[in-house]
């Protein structure tokens, strides 16, 4: 058992997206990710693979994934958002899929921003491939750790 197994659980319940469209969570750690997501009629696309939706939506959970695990401990003093994102689909994706996200600095070094009363911001690069293992797609998601404002009395 894992010291971040606690993170599929969180996500899973926590986002909607996450529990209806059946992503699991492989590994997570402070530093990586890896998540699934299965090949179900009810998530292709035209051509009859995953739509770019869910693609896009498995890596930015992934991505999620390693920064609740590196950045979770944070939570009364920040909040994880989104800042922006981008995708490259390189291949047509059949079948099930995997993201592999990874975080693109130290958590440490994040921290220590936070902890200097900036609002960092860290990279998650993400990798999406599918059955046959061809990289489908690859995704870069910038996060930001707002600080939590204290409540006025």
């Amino acid at each position: 058992m894992s010291d971040f197994d606690w993170v599929a659980g969180a996500m899973t319940s926590g986002v909607p997206w996450v529990r209806s469209s059946g992503v699991e969570f492989d590994r997570v750690d402070a530093a990586r990710a890896v998540c699934s997501l299965p090949d179900r009629p009810d998530l292709h696309n035209h051509v009859g693979g995953p739509h770019a939706a869910m693609i896009f939506g498995l890596a930015e959970t992934a991505s999620g994934a390693v920064g609740l695990a590196a950045f979770g401990a944070t939570a009364e003093r920040a909040t994880p958002l989104v800042v922006s994102s981008s995708v490259r689909y390189r291949a047509l994706a059949r079948g099930p899929l995997t993201a592999e996200a990874v975080l693109a600095r130290p958590a440490a070094e994040v921290l220590a921003e936070l902890d200097a009363g900036t609002r960092p911001e860290f990279t998650v690069d993400v990798t999406v491939r599918d059955a046959a293992g061809t990289d489908c797609a690859t995704v870069t998601v910038v996060w930001t750790l707002k600080p939590v404002r204290a409540k006025q009395d």
